[in-house]
């Protein structure tokens, strides 16, 4: 039947209900295996606007407009940032300058003398700052822009008294994390973080202002209800400082402080839930170290790593959209809005040049960040790859030239604004949900894995990277995944991040990384990707310490974290060099390093290929990330709503 005979006999407005019906529908097609029977064929004669027509030639190519959530942004995108309704908020804006220290800022070298005092409490103590936690319920139920609409509780209310000389601590701002502070000496401070909203663990990250202070004095700040048995800490890694005087003044920003670090088991635990049903009991651990600041009565910020906020990001996108050059490579959409209502960006970058042959032939790459909002330094890392991407050097448009990039630089803000280490609004890691049916409780990945499926139905794509923070391993590095069931493909998966150690040599570190998959691991992104058919799938893993390569012993500075993404554009390039030698020399070298590891666990000699496809996952422990069974199960406000279903006898 033609399509003019369709149109006459059931209307344009019947086909368009159809079309949303299959759109609305489709997800749960997929996921009982059910297809419908009935295919439409749409010709160019149908009046549609979700229809465009390309051309090859003179033969028409119809192809569906990208769905509604993809739009381009209006003229005014970026709205205020939305808190959860009974988080209390300060209105100031925290802008901080970026600078980076001009000589490398050295690990610190413990002496075997430092303290590890134990945790005195408010008992004994002076409470200087104690704010509600902010979780007047056990789960999220409304977001609001600016949060609380109530005025701003003291955070000293629960203070015994107040002195002159006592520090004044603050938290109450976007990413910012302290929960209580107790004076337990005159210059001494308990510290302890708050959890992740509707959680009852992941205490890593903090980020907290601090005044009052007096230049020369040594104050001594302990975290402590830290939750991980190691830490980089044990391995040097110093806190960071930021005054807003030196800002001002001399034009510093954040740097490296602190002395007397130690990170210790202390006799204190906390009880933890698992899935809102099995109580656990999980031992402490605290931080402490010694510090001066550099003026008197400045306002100082203290930090786990270099900040990065929702807000920050907003408008390095608005500077973005704002350079008409850019524009014309870089599209800017909205691919979904989070549980509590913000903003999830996702950025298009291509060269538009060409025909559509030339523009369909294109492979693709995506690249994501942020999934866990308490590692900055995977951010820092985005906006340097970004940089690299939109600049004018000849390599960006070679690069722009011959792929199309999809990149989604922030995959959980909410958890970035409300000053969380791991998890999202529903109390749950993000990156082990990739597989989720659950669109309306996780939209953020759920998008993202709807929209690499659409892509790899248009185009091949050769990379999927998303970029983490790793807590107690030095350099960067990478998890992929081994294609063991294809022969020609073995050790091929290796080959990008051999060539990256290559490049970034004095800061990536191959022998760190590792391509086995553990089945904990079967809701992460890296794995989903490369499940769904991505052979070049992996998370990129920055320390939060610094480099034990090139520059022994020193810390990363934002400079250093941008680079990396420029090593890993400078990367892509080689691996997709249409001349094969560097790759044939490099999966070479890698049977080299093969052989010669399985020399020295066997014993015995390694001469045939034969012997790799056996050996490799032997000799390879799992990746030492973090335990995926943490903050696994149904997110926290539906197991809520379920238990308050109320049941007939």
């Amino acid at each position: 039947m033609c399509m003019d005979c369709v149109k006459h006999l059931f209307g344009l407005q019947f086909l368009r209900l159809v079309y949303f019906c299959h759109e609305i529908l489709s997800p749960f097609f997929v996921m009982f295996s059910i297809y419908p029977p009935v295919t439409l064929h749409l010709g160019q004669a149908l009046r549609t606007r979700q229809l465009v027509i390309d051309f090859d030639g003179e033969r028409p190519i119809p192809r569906l407009r990208e769905p509604l959530d993809l739009f381009a942004i209006p003229s005014t995108p970026f709205q205020g940032v939305r808190w959860p309704i009974e988080y209390e908020v300060f209105k100031e804006a925290i802008h901080h300058i970026e600078w980076d220290p001009p000589d490398p800022e050295p690990f610190y070298q413990p002496t075997g003398h430092e303290r590890a005092p134990m945790p005195i409490g408010e008992e004994k103590g002076n409470v200087v700052y104690c704010i509600d936690p902010g979780t007047k319920t056990s789960y999220f139920t409304y977001s609001r822009v600016g949060g609380s609409r109530g005025p701003i509780k003291s955070s000293t209310s629960c203070a015994m008294h107040q002195d002159k000389s006592t520090l004044a601590f603050e938290s109450r701002f976007e990413s910012g994390n302290l929960q209580k502070a107790v004076q337990v000496g005159v210059h001494d401070y308990e510290l302890t973080l708050r959890t992740d909203m509707y959680t009852t663990k992941h205490t890593q990250w903090f980020y907290f202002r601090v005044r009052n202070m007096k230049a020369g004095v040594t104050y001594r700040f302990t975290i402590v209800n830290l939750m991980k048995a190691s830490s980089l800490y044990c391995l040097g890694m110093r806190p960071l400082l930021y005054s807003e005087r030196a800002a001002w003044e001399k034009g510093e920003g954040w740097r490296r402080t602190g002395s007397n670090i130690r990170y210790y088991r202390n006799h204190h635990h906390q009880a933890e839930q698992d899935n809102n049903t099995t109580t656990n009991t999980k031992s402490l651990h605290s931080l402490t170290w010694t510090g001066q600041f550099p003026y008197d009565f400045d306002t100082c910020y203290l930090a786990h790593c270099y900040p990065y906020t929702y807000s920050h990001l907003q408008r390095y996108l608005s500077r973005l959209t704002s350079n008409s050059a850019t524009g014309a490579y870089c599209k800017l959409r909205v691919l979904c809005r989070s549980l509590a209502g913000n903003a999830v960006h996702v950025l298009t970058v291509t060269s538009p040049g060409g025909g559509w042959m030339d523009r369909s032939a294109k492979r693709a790459v995506v690249v994501t960040a942020r999934v866990h909002p308490g590692e900055t330094n995977s951010s820092w890392m985005m906006q340097g790859f970004l940089d690299f991407l939109l600049g004018e050097s000849d390599d960006a448009r070679l690069l722009r030239e011959t792929f199309v990039f999809k990149v989604v630089p922030m995959l959980n803000p909410d958890g970035v604004v409300v000053g969380n280490y791991r998890c999202s609004l529903a109390g749950r890691d993000l990156n082990r949900n990739y597989n989720t049916l659950l669109r309306d409780s996780f939209p953020c990945v759920w998008h993202t894995r709807n929209m690499v499926k659409r892509l790899m139905a248009e185009r091949d794509v050769v990379l999927y990277c998303d970029f983490h923070g790793h807590s107690r391993k030095n350099n960067v590095f990478m998890y992929g995944c081994t294609n063991s069931d294809d022969a020609t493909q073995r050790l091929h998966e290796r080959v990008f991040p051999l060539m990256m150690s290559k490049n970034a040599n004095d800061k990536f570190s191959f022998r760190s990384c590792k391509f086995r998959v553990h089945q904990s691991k079967e809701g992460t992104g890296r794995v989903v990707m490369w499940r769904l058919g991505i052979r070049n799938s992996y998370t990129m893993e920055s320390t939060f310490g610094g480099s034990t390569l090139g520059k022994k012993g020193t810390h990363f500075t934002t400079r250093d974290l941008k680079s990396l993404g420029y090593y890993l554009c400078d990367t892509l390039l080689d691996y997709c060099d249409p001349d094969p030698t560097k790759t044939s020399h490099c999966l070479a070298e890698l049977r080299a390093m093969l052989r010669q590891e399985l020399r020295e666990r066997l014993g015995r000699e390694v001469d045939s290929d034969g012997s790799l496809s056996v050996s490799i996952s032997d000799i390879e422990s799992s990746t030492s990330g973090s335990n995926s069974t943490e903050s696994d199960g149904l997110p926290v406000h539906l197991l809520n709503r379920i238990d308050e279903v109320p049941f007939e006898p």
